[in-house]
């Protein structure tokens, strides 16, 4: 039988860096060689696999919707040669990453496992060995045909992970949806389900162009002016972290800010601030005031989806009333209604 081939893309990050007198650096190369030097990934159980590396590697910090497209361009020039894809990045933007190419990649068929690691793979006690593992062999041998995020033993729905810990090897969570898969003593599917062996549609690639979108993290006593600013022209949507199941205060020219600038065709996207939860604007008289504005609820999405879903739905030739429609609805599992 003919083993399985999967495509790895290392943009970046932590897993491929080198020791240098000034901290970790990437080091061109340095990461295959590190691969390379290591038998457990070239087991008779292990797939076949061939790793591409990015000139230059980019800092997640420095990740853009321009990057989210080189990837997913990537992916897209050679889908047809490989059943998998793993996509290496670092962890402080990779949520946003999976986020996007989880909306950039359409009719995707094969499965796309976006990992990275805490500890350079060349160093002691890295987690990059077990997270590169697993993402080949699940990606091979477990195929789920979306785009997905795994860190420390699971396996995220892409646009449902946000990252959690800055200092631990469990750097991510789902906090409003079940892992696709847990790869304990055992690989156990839990939300996640296999894809067919058989691929009928092409990808396709929705284009991404940057978008001017604010995002507002509410607090008590904050000003007015805060807000209309941040909704202030050239801005086309706005996201509002709120309280609870989506409150905010209730003074009256809070309330007109939004609603003038709903009228201007701006997109505001109500999202709580808590790190697990729903919001629920008909729950409390000061959610429904919101609603009353013009403002939309954002579910359960991270702050990660509903950003790269703005990014995606404001690149496409919809109209406002459009947009803020997809937005209520679930496109690739990102929300639960």
């Amino acid at each position: 039988m003919n083993k399985k081939r999967i495509y790895v893309a290392y943009t970046g990050g932590t897993i491929g860096m080198q020791q240098s007198s000034n901290g970790f650096v990437p080091v061109p190369g340095f990461l295959s060689d590190t691969v390379k030097s290591m038998p457990e990934f070239y087991r008779s159980e292990m797939p076949e696999f061939d790793i591409h590396e990015y000139h230059p590697v980019i800092d997640s910090s420095d990740m853009t919707p321009a990057h989210w497209l080189e990837i997913a361009t990537d992916i897209q020039s050679h889908y047809a040669d490989y059943d998998g894809f793993v996509v290496l990045h670092g962890t402080d933007t990779m949520a946003y990453t999976a986020s996007a190419l989880s909306f950039m990649l359409e009719d995707l068929a094969k499965p796309v496992i976006v990992t990275g690691s805490q500890i350079p793979l060349a160093q002691l006690r890295s987690d990059g060995q077990v997270n590169l593992l697993n993402a080949l062999y699940l990606a091979a041998y477990y195929p789920i045909a979306e785009v997905a995020l795994f860190f420390n033993n699971k396996l995220f729905r892409g646009n449902r992970a946000t990252k959690a810990d800055a200092d631990g090897f469990d750097a991510f969570a789902s906090p409003n949806f079940s892992p696709l898969i847990e790869a304990g003593i055992h690989i156990n599917l839990v939300a996640g389900h296999l894809a067919s062996t058989a691929v009928t549609k092409a990808l396709k690639i929705a284009q991404i162009t940057p978008q001017p979108i604010s995002v507002v993290t509410l607090y008590p006593g904050i000003s007015v002016d805060v807000i209309r600013n941040m909704a202030a022209a050239p801005i086309k949507a706005l996201i509002i972290k709120s309280y609870g199941v989506g409150n905010a205060p209730q003074q009256p020219e809070l309330l007109q800010a939004l609603t003038e600038a709903s009228k201007r065709g701006t997109i505001i996207v109500n999202c709580t601030q808590c790190f697990k939860g729903k919001v629920n604007m008909g729950g409390y008289a000061t959610g429904n005031a919101l609603r009353e504005c013009g403002v939309i609820s954002g579910y359960d999405m991270t702050l990660e989806a509903t950003l790269t879903k703005l990014h995606y739905l404001l690149s496409q030739p919809l109209s406002t009333e459009q947009v803020r429609l997809f937005m209520q609805q679930s496109l690739r599992g990102e929300l639960t209604l």
